[in-house]
């Protein structure tokens, strides 16, 4: 008899049939179906645990896996998907270690696994190369540089344009303030909002925004009402190159963020934004972890700068070896007589002047360099290039 020629239960229950009558030895009925010792063995054992049902074929899977989830934690990957519907594996993973421990956590791979399987990620095309940008310096703490731009303004559902103002810590990525602005984005709707946030934060080192307004003018040193009041609190100004916004490019990730989770689709009315503005900042700090910071949340890094904002903004002083200057109503200085033309942003204000060369002067408001004054020509040629103030 071959054990291979027959049905393999059906060999299986002749061979244990036989073997019950203990006509023949084990080793010699072993021969004679064509098995080995050891599969006679087996299925004698296997028989006398657990009946002619121990006969049946068994999976040949392997009972355990060494690369798949547990149930359980399948299910708590996609509660935890649920719960932040637009994370993907690598921040999903660090709210999961946080729960599991590092040893019960699934890997990021797995997790994204299981995002794939249940159609909860898009597919991802084949990246392409990205410009890249400049070297953005300054960040070497909190506070160092903080980032403020608009978001481009998109209507309501009632029909009313919201224009949002965010303003981030360059360095912890930390938002300070997500406003929604339906009344235009001018210095005297801005201005509040910058000194309700250095009442609570502080007021930072720098400043870095684009080009335009409020924040910059086409004018002499790029100055409008609301640089000169950041000049007289000390504030640095930083400026992207013009059509550059990967020179702000940590503030405009979080912009493409914003977006996605806050306005798509916008709320019925402003109200109702801007409570999804204070709800996704109040996410982004305390929840949302951040690769760039170690799978740690803003608000980690985060602390408020010990620079107060001042009961009173004070005035400007320059160095005693410099000569002084008032600009005048139509924004022009006295220069030995005659009117030399600065800006109209500086009406009022005293600007400084520091001797380079004999003739030659370089025109400081605050710390912000204006540009070069020369007598000889009787006007002043602003900057070119990135100077920075002294």
């Amino acid at each position: 008899m071959t054990w291979i020629t027959t049905d393999t239960q059906q060999a299986r229950a002749s061979f244990i049939a036989a073997f019950q009558t203990e006509e023949i030895d084990v080793v010699d009925l072993a021969e004679s179906y064509g098995i080995s010792r050891k599969t006679a063995y087996k299925w004698i054992g296997r028989f006398k645990a657990e009946g002619w049902p121990g006969l049946a074929e068994l999976s040949r899977a392997p009972r355990h896996h060494p690369n798949a989830l547990a149930a359980e934690l399948e299910a708590l990957v996609l509660e935890c998907k649920a719960r932040w519907p637009k994370w993907g594996a690598p921040k999903l993973v660090v709210k999961l270690r946080a729960q599991l421990g590092a040893q019960r956590c699934p890997s990021e791979s797995s997790i994204s696994r299981i995002l794939q399987r249940h159609g909860l990620v898009r597919p991802q095309g084949r990246r392409r190369a990205r410009a890249q940008g400049t070297v953005l310096e300054g960040y070497e703490g909190p506070n160092a540089i903080w980032c403020a731009d608009f978001k481009g303004w998109f209507s309501t559902g009632d029909g009313v344009i919201c224009t949002p103002l965010t303003i981030t810590d360059g360095f912890s990525r930390y938002i300070l303030r997500c406003q929604g602005l339906s009344k235009g984005t001018g210095q005297m709707v801005v201005k509040p909002i910058f000194e309700t946030v250095m009442r609570e934060f502080g007021v930072p080192e720098a400043i870095r925004t684009d080009n335009g307004p409020p924040f910059a003018s086409v004018g002499l040193g790029g100055l409008t009402g609301l640089s000169i009041w950041w000049l007289k609190l000390g504030i640095r100004l930083e400026r992207s190159r013009p059509g550059c916004p990967q020179d702000n490019g940590r503030h405009e990730r979080m912009h493409r963020t914003l977006k996605a989770e806050t306005a798509h689709p916008p709320k019925a009315n402003g109200v109702a934004q801007q409570r999804a503005f204070d709800l996704f900042r109040a996410e982004y700090n305390t929840e949302r972890p951040h690769e760039a910071l170690g799978g740690k949340v803003p608000a980690e890094i985060y602390s408020a700068s010990p620079r107060h904002f001042p009961a009173r903004v004070p005035e400007v002083v320059y160095d005693q070896s410099w000569e002084e200057r008032q600009v005048r109503g139509a924004g022009q200085m006295k220069w030995k007589g005659k009117d030399v033309y600065i800006t109209t942003a500086l009406i009022g204000e005293k600007i400084g002047l520091e001797l380079i060369e004999d003739g030659l002067w370089m025109v400081y408001f605050a710390k912000h360099a204006l540009g070069l004054f020369d007598e000889r020509k009787g006007r002043v040629e602003p900057l070119r290039g990135r100077r920075k103030g002294r």
